[in-house]
């Protein structure tokens, strides 16, 4: 179970605060306890019962996230050989909802390379590369303690002193 303070991922929704674990006023079941989360980037407040079966997962550790970036450049592309909208689509969502901060990286990485090959890209591509980048920069932002829109730079220069 999570604690109160604690910063977790919840489904694609991203990096919540919870705020509270405890019954509110509107349930039901007496029994039943319930998760009060606070979307870093967001207004609204989410009530799930602690044995939700959405995924949630506590945010990487600072650790991590420096592991993560010093990795980057070594993460590989991953486009589907198909040329389908839905094949490329399902082949994003799927990366979205591992959960996985390597994944969301390879997807950027893929809709980065495709700009590159051809300086154009779909509505599709940049959907889920924003949303991508949204779940990244939101969850490195919190494990290294900086603002989510300071990531990108952030990323940059330690790339940079790496290969410098």
């Amino acid at each position: 179970m999570f604690e109160v303070g604690q910063y977790i991922v919840y489904g694609t929704n991203g990096v919540c605060r919870v705020e509270a674990v405890g019954r509110p006023d509107f349930a039901a079941e007496e029994d039943r306890l319930y998760y009060t989360l606070l979307p870093v980037s967001g207004t609204e407040t989410i009530y799930i019962p602690v044995d939700s079966p959405v995924f949630m997962r506590p945010v990487i550790s600072r650790e991590q996230a420096e592991a993560l970036i010093a990795a980057i450049p070594s993460v590989e592309e991953d486009a589907p050989e198909a040329h389908s909208a839905r094949i490329i689509s399902e082949h994003y969502q799927a990366a979205l909802q591992s959960h996985d901060c390597h994944d969301l990286v390879q997807l950027i990485k893929t809709v980065y390379a495709k700009n590159r090959r051809s300086s154009h890209l779909s509505m599709l591509d940049q959907r889920y590369c924003k949303r991508a980048m949204e779940l990244l920069h939101g969850e490195l932002g919190i494990a290294l303690g900086i603002p989510a829109e300071q990531v990108p730079a952030y990323i940059s220069r330690t790339i940079g002193a790496q290969q410098a």
